[in-house]
Formats: C-alpha cells, sequence, structure tokens
C-alpha cells in the first residue's frame, strides 16, 4: 500500500471479527512504534501486549468501561518513562517530548497496523491508577496509550476534515498571500484535467476521420 494512500484511507475501528491477529504482525506494528522519531534517540517508551481475554477486560473496564474493546483480540499499552526525558531535557522533555515521542509511536503503529489489513484505534481516555494497577506499572511509568488491534468488522466512513487552505498559512499566522493554490488545483485535478484532453483529442480525431 502506498504511504499516502495508508495514511489517507486508515479509520478508528471500533468493531473486530472474532479471529486472532498473526503474531508476525504484531510483532511488525512493536516494529513500526518503536522506529518511530523522537527526542534525542532516547525512545522513553515500553509496549505492555495484551492478549488474554481476562487481561483484556480489565483494560477495557479501566478505559472507563468502553466494552467494544473486549472483542479487539490484542491491545497495545504505550507506556512513557518521563523521568528518562526529564535527565537529558528537562522539565520540556518531562512534559512536552515523552508527549511527542509515544504520540509518534502510536500514529507508527496504527498505519503499521492498517498496511497489514488489520483495524485500530487510539484510545486515550481510561484511568491511569487502574491501567497501572492491571500492568503492574512501576511509579516511574505512566500508561500514555491505549492501541486496540484485530481484523475489522466494519468500514467507517472518512470524517469530514478541514480543506488544506484552511489549514495552512505562509511564512506567519494568518497569512494567506501568495500562497500556492494549492487547494483547488492539486495533483489530483491535474490528472483530471490531462485525461480530460486525452479524451478530447481521442474524440477530435474520430471526427476529423469521419
Amino acid at each position: 500500500m502506498d504511504t499516502l494512500e495508508c495514511i489517507k484511507t486508515r479509520r478508528s475501528v471500533r468493531k473486530y471479527k472474532d479471529k486472532p491477529v498473526e503474531w508476525e504482525k504484531i510483532v511488525n506494528i512493536l516494529h513500526a512504534g518503536k522506529s518511530a522519531p523522537c527526542a534525542g534517540n532516547i525512545q522513553n517508551w515500553k509496549f505492555i501486549v495484551i492478549r488474554d481475554e481476562a487481561n483484556r477486560k480489565k483494560v477495557a473496564k479501566a478505559a472507563l468501561e468502553q466494552g467494544w474493546m473486549e472483542d479487539a483480540p490484542v491491545h497495545i499499552i504505550v507506556i512513557a518513562e518521563p523521568e528518562k526525558a526529564a535527565r537529558f531535557y528537562g522539565t520540556r522533555g518531562e512534559r512536552l517530548y515523552t508527549i511527542q515521542n509515544c504520540a509518534a509511536a502510536v500514529e507508527n503503529m496504527l498505519l503499521a497496523a492498517h498496511a497489514q489489513g488489520l483495524g485500530a484505534c487510539w484510545v486515550g481516555a481510561f484511568n491511569e491508577d487502574e491501567i497501572m494497577y492491571t500492568t503492574n506499572l512501576p511509579e516511574e511509568a505512566i500508561a500514555h496509550a491505549i492501541i486496540t488491534i484485530g481484523y475489522a468488522d466494519e468500514k467507517p466512513p472518512m470524517p469530514p476534515k478541514n480543506r488544506i487552505e484552511h489549514v495552512t498559512y505562509l511564512e506567519k499566522w494568518w497569512n494567506r498571500r501568495k500562497v500556492p493554490p494549492y487547494g483547488w488545483y492539486s495533483v489530483n485535478v491535474e490528472k483530471g484535467v490531462k485525461g480530460a484532453k486525452k479524451f478530447f483529442e481521442k474524440i477530435s480525431k474520430k471526427v476529423k476521420n469521419k
């Protein structure tokens, strides 16, 4: 799957088939997570894979009782080690870089799941203390996200997104002057124009031959 296609077609999946996920695919997802960019390459994250049904139910309960999570055959909990970032970057490392590092790892894993034909969902609503108790975390480790993974049993539609020209400025805040017309002139539009041109050229040749 093309990278841009993978990004654009990824969806948050909350309904899963009763089908186990191959361990090889789980490992690929973990590799994607650990390959994410991070501040100073400190890699202050850990991943806990939850496959046992009883433990998945505990995680779902800790996630504010989101029952749908129980149907996902795999949970991956992304754990942060903020103290490690603090040693190198102080408060900024602890409070900002740690979040950025883990978020990058999560997105990589979501894309890796989708690229392998799996569905996944990023869950951020959970009780940290309950997750800590369920997974036996030490005090210096903090759960930042839960990723549910499995074979999708739904095809969520594309949610509405802002147009690119509505979220992009040039050089400074709120400046749209001299911005190239990417909003209406895109690669897809260019392809469409070329396709239409070829079509009319083909029609013109037929008319001339007659």
